[in-house]
C-alpha cells in the first residue's frame, strides 16, 4: 500500500534490547492532501530510521505494510513502512526545467564535459 502526503509530526525515538539484540523505532504522523485529509502514524523500524531520516514539512511517498495482533482480547494494527519516497519542493522543479530546456536546445550545458570523439 502507498501514501503520500506531508510529514505533520516527528514523535521520539524509541530504542531496546530484545532476545534478538538492539532494535529501534521511530513513529512519524503523515497527513495525505486529499480533498478530506486523513492523518496516518507510521513507523519505520532498525537500519530504516537512519536511511531515510525524514523531518516535519518534509513531502514524502510512504509504502507500507499493515500488520495486527491480538493481546488480551484486543486487535493492534501496525503501519509499518518498508519504502519512503521523498518529494522535491517546488522550487527545484523550476531548476530541473531549466537544465531540461538546456539540453533540448541542441547546445550542451556549459559544465557538460568535451566531446573527444573523432566523428
Amino acid at each position: 500500500m502507498e501514501i503520500t502526503g506531508k510529514i505533520i509530526r516527528v514523535l521520539a525515538l524509541q530504542q531496546g534490547e530484545g532476545k534478538n539484540g538492539p532494535w529501534k523505532k521511530q513513529e512519524y504522523v503523515i497527513e495525505t492532501s486529499d480533498k478530506i485529509p486523513r492523518k496516518v502514524c507510521f513507523s519505520l523500524w532498525g537500519d530504516k530510521v537512519d536511511q531515510f531520516r525524514l523531518t516535519e514539512g518534509a513531502e514524502a511517498g510512504i509504502s507500507f505494510d499493515l500488520e495486527s495482533r491480538e493481546y488480551n482480547g484486543r486487535w493492534y494494527t501496525d503501519v509499518k513502512a518498508w519504502k519512503v519516497t521523498k518529494k522535491q519542493p517546488a522550487g527545484n522543479a523550476a531548476d530541473s526545467e531549466s537544465q531540461i530546456q538546456d539540453y533540448s536546445s541542441g547546445m550542451p550545458p556549459e559544465d557538460a564535459p568535451p566531446d573527444d570523439l573523432p566523428f
